[in-house]
């Protein structure tokens, strides 16, 4: 698969679908591992023919660590489009969280761009492209970079009382953020793809209108779906639920059923 790309469990010889997970800002693929197994059960039940998951590993972490990060997201993305394409050959399902969902976008652009559009985009807890702020997180010292840690809630806070720890992490999570605060939406046509925008209800970075405003850049289906009581890693408790949205939105005869769709809100 080369570097950009880890597998997350077992390889099927014939996938009848494929997942590729994007990271958070300071994430690594392997952040998605409880997904990969909960598509897997999933598709089991169902007896839908088994998933091939897959994360996105950018550079500068785990098993990359000694390569040079990448600070600019769009160049994050190219890379990243350019491993994805040749994967576009069953239905391919793009999810990204957080930054992720960012970098998830842009992929998802450039392979409809190469008429390999995916089945579907799952965008979490992330402001649409052309309302990603500026937040100056990626000019904080060290210590305004460990209390987004706390803030977002997206690291063990026990991790965070070790020093060398934070020597590895704290770099890659200013390049990160510094990506995404350096992003800028370049306009062009909405996607064709489904899209669906997930968002915790106590987010304290993307509100629920924020999470909305992805609706504009899809022709096809938009769905908003609110998780109660979840802060920004609201994910790590509905893996099981996320597993059946993907299955049910990527395969020709779905068989989860899902509850109705949280109605769009406008600002």
């Amino acid at each position: 698969m080369g570097p950009w790309l880890r597998g997350l469990g077992a390889e099927p010889a014939q996938p009848a679908a494929r997942l590729v997970c994007f990271p958070h800002a300071g994430g690594g693929a392997g952040a998605y591992r409880p997904l990969a197994a909960a598509l897997a059960d999933t598709a089991r039940a169902q007896r839908s023919g088994p998933y091939e998951t897959l994360a996105v590993q950018y550079p500068g972490r785990q098993e990359r660590i000694h390569e040079e990060r990448l600070e600019d997201l769009t160049e994050l993305a190219e890379h990243a489009f350019r491993a994805v394409l040749p994967l576009a050959d069953r239905p391919l399902t793009l999810l990204g969280h957080s930054m992720g969902a960012i970098v998830a976008y842009e992929v998802a652009r450039r392979l409809e761009g190469a008429g390999a559009a995916p089945a579907h985009l799952i965008v979490s807890g992330a402001w649409a492209p052309d309302r990603v702020r500026d937040r100056g997180v990626r000019l904080r010292d060290d210590d305004g970079l460990v209390e987004e840690l706390r803030t977002t809630r997206g690291t063990d806070p026990r991790l965070l009382r070790y020093p060398d720890v934070l020597a590895m992490a704290l770099p890659v999570l200013r390049g990160d953020y510094t990506a995404l605060e350096t992003y800028r939406h370049r306009p062009g046509r909405p996607l064709t793809a489904p899209v669906t925008a997930l968002v915790g209800d106590a987010d304290p970075v993307v509100d629920v209108p924020e999470a909305a405003a992805w609706q504009r850049h899809t022709r096809g289906p938009f769905r908003l779906r609110v998780f109660p009581g979840g802060d920004h890693f609201y994910l790590t408790a509905h893996w099981p639920d996320l597993a059946g949205h993907v299955c049910e939105q990527t395969l020709p005869e779905p068989r989860v059923p899902l509850g109705p769709p949280v109605p769009v809100l406008a600002r």
